[in-house]
């Protein structure tokens, strides 16, 4: 039966209403050699549930945590949310990008297959010893503007995965073209290109880019929404939104996502961000005024989600 497998468990894709597809709730991404800025979503449950709580209020009803091994993935925390906030939360599997791979991976000395097969086990029996199994593959990352040699590893490993669970592909695929190239590796792997996200979409805004991506068959993702680190991420949203308005008007509303990717304590609301609600409370009422229909909502905030998360 056509399910989505959740951190509680398996449940019908129709209670899936509205969907973040891209979010952490706790990450760490500093602890790097070289990297000293203390970018960081901290483990503090009482916020980050305060944080969902305002989600849940504003019509939110699940949402897919990205966060990997190496970078603070963590079942029984996800669990805990889950029931504690009342929302269907899905755990991502895979490694996230070259510099986060944890040394215990092994992902230099263990074949593509042996890496695939951890995956498999981990979403038809679970992580570990915790019986949480994952319910998408991602975010699945390249660290610069080209796919390193066992980011391309990391890349078929968890294309063979998809084809034998039916889970979807979440890319990191940030401020360059790569994510064409990421699309050729799970294409040789023979991933349906209808299964496969690429993320970030929103940090390269050309629509060429775009065009190529979704004529492949793939989702784009604009998950960056509501970011405003750098005056290009305060200024640069109107471009989006125009690019966007524009693939609606191409006809391609069926394979858009949209997230916010909140992964630092800034992003928050109780420290001044926009929290888990942006979508809401700000960037579809940008969509409504230039005259975006409900049903193109819906379609960009429930249904393309929801199918993404639709295990056949």
């Amino acid at each position: 039966m056509p399910h989505v497998m959740t951190v509680l468990g398996p449940v019908d894709p129709s209670v899936l209403g509205f969907t973040l597809p891209h979010e952490h709730t706790q990450i760490a991404l500093w602890q790097i050699p070289g990297r000293y800025d203390y970018w960081e979503l901290t483990r503090d449950e009482p916020v980050i549930l305060d944080e969902l709580r305002l989600f849940r209020e504003a019509g939110g009803t699940a949402l897919a945590d990205l966060t990997l091994p190496g970078v603070g993935r963590d079942p029984v925390w996800l669990a805990a949310i889950a029931r504690a906030s009342g929302l269907h939360v899905v755990m991502g599997g895979g490694w996230y990008r070259n510099p986060y791979y944890p040394p215990e991976a092994r992902i230099d000395r263990r074949m593509t297959d042996e890496l695939a097969e951890e995956l498999v086990a981990e979403a038809t029996v679970g992580v570990g010893e915790t019986g949480v199994r994952i319910g998408i593959l991602g975010e699945i990352g390249t660290d610069k503007p080209w796919v390193s040699p066992a980011e391309e590893r990391v890349f078929r490993a968890v294309a063979r995965a998809s084809r034998r669970t039916g889970l979807a592909i979440s890319t990191h695929a940030a401020q360059s073209p790569v994510g064409a190239l990421q699309m050729d590796i799970l294409e040789e792997e023979g991933v349906d290109p209808g299964r496969v996200v690429i993320g970030h979409s929103d940090s390269y805004p050309r629509l060429d880019h775009y065009l190529g991506l979704l004529r492949r068959g793939a989702s784009i993702e604009f998950d960056f929404l509501g970011m405003a680190f750098e005056p290009t991420e305060r200024h640069g949203e109107a471009r989006v939104v125009d690019l966007l308005l524009e693939l609606l008007a191409r006809g391609y509303g069926d394979r858009i996502l949209l997230s916010q990717d909140v992964c630092h304590n800034s992003q928050l609301r109780r420290y001044e961000g926009n929290g888990y609600t942006y979508l809401q409370t700000a960037f579809l009422p940008r969509l409504r005024e230039r005259g975006v229909s409900e049903a193109d909502v819906a379609r960009l905030t429930v249904e393309n989600p929801r199918r993404l998360l639709t295990i056949a």
